[in-house]
């Protein structure tokens, strides 16, 4: 897949119309003839495009050009918009090129959905999504055409509601467009919603409404800290003070890193719904959103971080766990604190050249930055913050020849994630190098330079 393939659907108006905008930031347009062309640099009706969904259940989308009422058609060649009615030229399954792994959001509700704590359904009753539980991939199946909706306990939502360990065809959903937001139809054409007083997720309806219908929302960084020095868990479980006390990470040893548009450095938020902030006598306590603070990340060569305040100083640990903000070299080990993401489990990586993947020719188990289809890979913790890789073939990933092959039956290769902001990360070995990607989608391991390392969206 090249950038050049993927489109943006920008809403147009009231109802279910849109236009197409490419990456050179054009829009696709019909002319009094028919023909297209993509190279109108505003939204006028020539541009616009009124979605609608084939009845057959297949997910098929039609495209019908608003001002000339004839349907886009596709041939291996070219496109055009001449037929009164769609056929199977005019008929297009629509991949989702956003990313796979995402907070369901319902519409109706306006909750986010989790798996239920017996891990056996989904319930849609969360304000705010926090932990792995409310991550979910939506999977593109090539062989269907469809959809499955994937937890993060490798299970499968079946229509009636259930999680099921194996994908069967009750497990297939074709997604639908609907005035900038989706819904999940499944073979019998029932859509997915919260039911009942659970707000279990099934399909009951066989019309859209507002309950059927679910905004797709990037999943936030949660990490959590521990301390190198200690080997403790940084915490908020004694009150006001953030301590570095605890043996094991629940919910108030997890943070929420928050990073907003032209601000350099992350808001941690906990949850409890309150922010670090730095204290007057030096120490690190908690404090609502009014009086949140920005933290940079500094990521050592060798592995872990160490939080820097705005003013320059360095977040470090007393020995009897207790935050303090110091002015010693971030060096010293009591700033240092291994970062580990809380709600990643699994985690799909993309490139430019599109989404990181196994190869299918060549050396077996190549892993490679240029597929069409999203490839989930396990996240298993390691050593010191730094976690292995394991690919959809269930073998691990490691160094080999200066690139990346997934073929390995143990773990012997770590890897630490350093988050860039709250979409990507740069991708490196515990020997300090990179992985990096190139243009022919191959993916090599060559360089400790931070400044010229690969930023992944994950």
């Amino acid at each position: 897949m090249k950038k050049q393939q993927v489109w943006l659907l920008e809403p147009f108006g009231d109802g279910d119309s849109v236009c197409l905008k490419s990456y050179l930031n054009k829009y696709m347009a019909v002319d009094t003839f028919g023909n297209v062309t993509c190279e109108n640099d505003a939204k006028d009706e020539a541009a616009k495009f009124e979605i609608s969904v084939c009845e057959d259940f297949s997910g098929r989308w039609a495209f019908r050009s608003v001002a000339r009422g004839y349907f886009l058609g596709g041939t291996q060649d070219s496109l055009s918009c001449k037929a009164k009615t769609p056929g199977d030229m005019e008929l297009w399954h629509v991949h989702l090129a956003a990313k796979p792994q995402v907070n369901l959001r319902s519409m109706g509700r306006k909750r986010f959905a989790r798996l239920s704590e017996d891990k056996d359904d989904i319930q849609v009753d969360q304000v705010v999504p926090w932990g792995e539980d409310t991550l979910f991939t939506l999977e593109w199946r090539d062989e269907a055409d469809k959809y499955i909706v994937k937890t993060n306990n490798n299970m499968y939502l079946a229509r009636d509601g259930h999680l099921v360990s194996l994908v069967m065809r009750e497990c297939l959903f074709a997604a639908e467009y609907h005035g900038g937001y989706i819904a999940l139809r499944d073979l019998k054409g029932m859509y997915l919603s919260p039911v009942g007083s659970r707000a279990q997720l099934k399909t009951r309806s066989s019309v859209v409404t507002r309950d059927e219908l679910f905004s797709l929302e990037d999943s936030i960084p949660q990490v959590s800290f521990q301390s190198a020095s200690s080997g403790k868990f940084v915490s908020v479980k004694t009150g006001m003070d953030v301590t570095a006390n605890q043996d094991e990470v629940l919910d108030n040893e997890k943070f929420q890193l928050e990073r907003e548009d032209g601000l350099d450095g992350w808001f941690i938020r906990t949850s409890r719904d309150k922010y670090l902030v730095m204290a007057p006598g030096g120490g690190v306590q908690v404090g609502d959103g009014r009086a949140r603070e920005l933290v940079h990340l500094c990521w050592f060569s060798e592995g872990g971080v160490s939080l820097r305040t705005t003013e320059g100083k360095y977040i470090g640990t007393k020995k009897s766990g207790q935050l303090v903000v110091n002015n010693e070299a971030m060096e010293e080990v009591k700033n240092r604190f291994n970062l580990k993401l809380t709600n990643r489990s699994s985690i799909v990586l993309k490139s430019q050249q599109g989404y990181v993947g196994s190869s299918m020719s060549g050396k077996p188990g190549k892993v490679e930055c240029n597929k069409a289809i999203a490839e989930v890979m396990e996240v298993e913790e390691g050593e010191e913050g730094a976690v292995h890789l394991r690919g959809q073939g269930g073998k691990f990933w490691y160094v080999h020849d200066g690139g990346i092959v997934a073929d390995g039956d143990n773990p012997t290769q770590g890897f630490h994630l350093e988050l860039v902001d709250n979409a990507r990360i740069r991708l490196k070995t515990t020997d300090g190098l990179y992985v990096n990607s190139e243009r022919n989608g191959v993916v090599k391991v060559t360089s400790g330079d931070a400044d010229a390392a690969t930023w992944w969206q994950f």
